[in-house]
């Protein structure tokens, strides 16, 4: 079993090179891994219940003891985030089909390597576990409806059959984890800590997936998607950081917000488009889940310096 650990460990640790190693092998080798695509939504599933098996009673009370920091977290993924993808897609000349998929993964919850991130910026753990929590049981509601409203346009939109996927996908297998983990308390905690490993084996073969179905397509237009994708998740830190200065949050808090609303399921945003829509349409939530594995470690690392930082002159200040 510990060695088991380690390799989990070793995984989650080094998870940005392996989801960039095996996109860039499913790419140049596609049919190695396209087989792979009709198990993208058992994929997700299988990520899901891990997350239930992890969520606890303490999670969930963070919700009530400030639900007005979580309420703006929430909030700015679902608001904050689809606005920013529209616009967007809006803006620049891309087809419907990667039009759709942009706004898809702007409208899904927060992705739970946000947790990881926010741990590592030394943001506000808890309050991000939180967020995520609330954002991912809310989506069967949400994102169904978000992505009605601001995609019609481009695609025939079923906001029923979306609901239904993600209930099935996301919300049951979480229902789930939580139900097994109240059951065989002893049990699942020893096994929680090979986790990392079956997320990363998930996510790993979710962006192999898609990225071998459409390495033609990313090929011609991969790399206006690229730069979509980069810009949304880039405004999303951003804005994430001004809702929390507009709102007077602690330091902790704004780094955790930030890193919320700029970091989306991405796995979600795959199995949805490759089901609903075309596999094109998850080419944007592939490119993310690619992106954000850079772009979350720089942006920890800049807020972690920033407190290092802050922490060095305050204490030179007390010392004068």
């Amino acid at each position: 079993m510990k060695t088991l650990e380690k390799i989990s460990q070793f995984a989650g640790s080094t998870f940005a090179l392996w989801v960039l190693l095996f996109a860039a092998l499913s790419f140049y080798v596609p049919e190695g891994f396209t087989w792979i695509a009709p198990y993208i939504v058992p994929l997700l599933g299988i990520i899901m219940f891990g997350m239930g098996l992890t969520l606890s009673k303490k999670d969930f009370l963070e919700v009530f003891k400030r639900p007005k920091d979580v309420a703006i977290g929430v909030g700015a993924q679902f608001i904050l985030m689809p606005l920013l993808a529209f616009l967007l897609v809006t803006i620049l000349p891309v087809s419907p089909e990667v039009a759709v998929g942009v706004i898809l993964v702007g409208c899904c919850p927060g992705g739970t390597s946000s947790n990881v991130m926010t741990y590592l910026s030394k943001g506000d753990t808890a309050l991000s576990v939180a967020i995520t929590s609330v954002s991912t049981i809310l989506a069967p509601l949400f994102t169904p409806f978000l992505v009605w409203i601001f995609a019609s346009q481009w695609l025939p939109v079923s906001a029923g059959d979306l609901f239904l996927s993600i209930v099935n996908v996301v919300l049951l297998p979480i229902i789930l984890g939580l139900g097994v983990k109240t059951i065989f308390k002893e049990k699942v905690e020893a096994t929680i800590k090979a986790l990392p490993l079956i997320s990363v084996i998930s996510i790993v073969a979710i962006v192999a997936a898609v990225v071998s179905v459409n390495h033609t397509q990313i090929a011609e237009t991969g790399a206006t998607i690229f730069a979509i994708v980069v810009v949304h998740n880039l405004l999303g830190y951003l804005t994430g950081y001004g809702l929390g200065k507009l709102f007077n949050m602690e330091p902790i808090k704004k780094r955790a917000v930030s890193i919320e609303v700029g970091m989306q399921n991405s796995g979600l945003g795959a199995s949805l488009a490759a089901v609903h829509f075309s596999p094109l349409a998850a080419v944007p939530s592939a490119i993310f889940s690619v992106w954000h594995n850079i772009s979350g470690p720089i942006i920890a690392t800049i807020f972690r310096k920033q407190k290092e930082v802050k922490s060095t002159d305050h204490h030179y200040t007390k010392s004068a």
